[in-house]
């Protein structure tokens, strides 16, 4: 081999070699970018509220009705741990021996579960709401569906509603004092507001209540049953009082307004301990809020603290949100602003009392 063609194969040589390894830093810096992005059925959770930990939220898992049978020994009555407008709950035990909290719907809601109107179907539905990843929003593991048959598997804490401290018994009520029902509100609206804003395609909750909002042992509310309302969106008992008017007048229905709405009359109740009782309590409250008359509205079971400017902005809070239409009523981010802002406020007052 002459010199001038040795030199000219080492150089196509150098070239395929340099080639080569180029090829296997790009494939390794590939690699290792997609090892770190979550497949497309799971949500990264980037918020810091509550103080919880980013993590990956899996889609909703498929179960069959015989899993779903075996894991509530047949729907036990006795595993019933709570009955509501959409269907009834059992504490369950999964094959792998995981605790978890089965919602039974309804027979007469089960043929209304073929979607939103726009062609989606139950299991559709409960993986994209699946991917809700927050610590004021309670998880949902799983689904099942079959004939006359829908469920919905999630997450169980052992945790009672805000109903059940509100409005069960004085002694309930008197665990959530003013700084944890500050605490409370807080958590709802953040939770609304990931369920809004941060879910892509948003979700509309549609009946914002006390009886669908749990509280953990560290009294943090969970939004529990959101975008369920589709199974029974006409249907006025246990939702009258806590949507607005323009929620009956088609084609309206449930919005984000309305949700807004509804943590309005939450906020009521946790301010006064009273009930809805069907809206009576938006009539009865914003004169005297309006008024401020503030010894008329506090719950009389706890006593009133020494500063009550939070409490006065609170009701406020309310106000603008049960008192107003939907193209006035205060946007969810803007409520959660103020809501934070008093909560800190309050906990930062109670440590400088210590």
């Amino acid at each position: 081999m002459k010199h001038g063609e040795r030199l000219a194969y080492h150089i196509v040589l150098a070239f395929l070699s340099l080639t080569i390894f180029l090829f296997i830093i790009l494939f390794i810096f590939i690699l290792l970018k997609n090892k770190k992005k979550p497949k497309l059925n799971e949500t990264v959770y980037d918020q810091n509220s509550d103080q919880e930990s980013p993590s990956v939220k899996l889609c909703a898992s498929p179960y069959t009705l015989v899993d779903i049978d075996v894991a509530t020994d047949g729907f036990n009555e006795r595993r019933i741990i709570g009955k509501g407008r959409l269907g009834t709950v059992y504490a369950a035990v999964l094959a792998r021996g995981e605790l978890v909290a089965i919602k039974r719907i309804h027979p007469r809601f089960v043929l209304r579960s073929s979607g939103l109107g726009v062609g989606l179907g139950f299991s559709s539905i409960l993986k994209w709401l699946s991917l809700a990843n927050h610590p004021n929003v309670l998880s949902i593991l799983g689904f099942s569906e079959g004939p006359g048959e829908r469920i919905v598997v999630m997450e169980f804490m052992g945790m009672m509603s805000l109903d059940f401290y509100l409005h069960q018994s004085d002694d309930n009520a008197s665990l959530l004092d003013w700084g944890k029902r500050l605490r409370v509100a807080a958590g709802v609206a953040r939770g609304l507001e990931y369920l809004h804003e941060l879910m892509a395609p948003c979700v509309v909750h549609g009946c914002v209540k006390p009886s669908n909002i749990l509280i953990d042992i560290k009294f943090s509310a969970k939004i529990c049953d959101y975008g369920l309302y589709f199974l029974a969106s006409n249907e006025k008992d246990g939702i009258f009082g806590y949507v607005d008017k323009e929620y009956w007048v088609e084609p309206k229905g449930a919005s984000k307004e309305s949700d807004v709405y509804g943590l309005g009359v939450v906020l009521l109740e946790l301010l006064s301990g009273r009930r809805s009782e069907g809206g009576l309590i938006v009539k009865w409250s914003l004169p005297l809020i309006k008024e401020m008359k503030m010894e008329e509205i506090l719950d009389p079971r706890l006593v009133v603290p020494n500063d009550i400017k939070p409490l006065v902005r609170l009701a406020k809070v309310a106000s603008a949100c049960v008192g107003n239409s939907r193209k006035n009523r205060p946007l969810i981010g803007q409520v959660v602003a103020i809501l934070n802002d008093l909560q800190d406020e309050v906990m930062l007052g109670s440590n400088r009392s210590l």
